[in-house]
């Protein structure tokens, strides 16, 4: 089990805890990406093992943002099947891992598990994912109809096979979800994607003026899979806004790529022969 964490002191130490006493699960990883509160402490102290995203394939470069720390978590694990779960979930329960885990334990041919579930918001037991449904499941319905069936595709509860994961391109920024989703299903087919039910998903919903550049994100990155986006187009897109006055800022948003893992040396050197 991998959490992929930036200041989530409030939540992080309950999630260890719960995750570490489970069976199924051989290690908990915290892949810390710069936290400046006591993110790090709580989770050590709960029981995880706590790995710095600057330390890990420093020779890879710069990256930032949760796809890039997922990407590197691929490195800092050592199981065969990797669970994400996002580390501000504040009703997270032990069975979340194992039902997300039996699909691919009891199947050989599933490779990728997605979670569902009703998006709690502001205290109304529905209402969130609004990027989802005012942006991922029109993209899914115009450019890739065969997923229009995922109910969550923006969801950060998921697990895949490494075989699977060391062989795909990872989205660094909010993209991450939407691109891993198409790369399976298009390497795979879609029968090695299965979905289970979460039932309610409780996090820290953020203001709306903060969800357009988790827009743009996930845009970019289903024009590109889709071909619409020429190669070799800008790592970084702008997101404009106009202000009454007229004047317009412009907020880069990250869009860049991390190779296939496997492509790394230090990973196939720590992983070889390959699982």
């Amino acid at each position: 089990m991998c959490l992929p964490a930036r200041n989530e002191g409030p939540t992080i130490e309950a999630i260890v805890r719960e995750a570490v006493r489970l069976d199924v699960v051989s290690e908990v990883v915290v892949l810390d990406d710069g936290s400046s509160d006591d993110t790090a402490a709580r989770a050590v102290r709960a029981g995880a093992r706590v790995v710095s995203e600057a330390s890990v394939l420093p020779e890879a470069g710069p990256g930032s943002g949760k796809g890039n720390a997922m990407w590197k978590s691929l490195h800092a694990c050592t199981g065969d099947v990797i669970c994400w779960i996002d580390a501000d979930l504040r009703n997270f329960h032990g069975e979340y891992i194992e039902r997300l885990c039996a699909p691919l334990l009891a199947h050989p041919d599933i490779m990728f598990v997605k979670a569902y579930f009703t998006r709690s918001f502001e205290g109304a037991p529905t209402g969130g994912g609004r990027v989802t449904e005012l942006v991922a499941r029109p993209l899914l319905s115009l450019l890739f109809p065969k997923l229009a069936d995922i109910v969550q595709p923006l969801g950060g509860e998921y697990a895949a096979r490494r075989r699977a994961l060391e062989v795909l391109p990872f989205v660094e920024g909010w993209g991450v979800e939407l691109g891993l989703l198409v790369d399976v299903v298009e390497r795979f087919g879609r029968d090695a994607v299965a979905q289970v039910d979460l039932d309610v998903r409780e996090h820290r919903n953020r203001p709306l003026e903060d969800l357009g550049p988790q827009a743009l994100a996930v845009m970019a990155t289903a024009l590109r899979r889709a071909g619409l986006l020429p190669e070799g187009s800008s790592p970084v897109v702008e997101l404009l806004r106009a202000a009454p006055d007229g004047t317009i800022a412009a907020q880069p948003v990250e869009v860049r790529e991390r190779p296939p893992i496997i492509t790394m040396p230090a990973y196939r050197a720590r992983f070889s022969p390959p699982r």
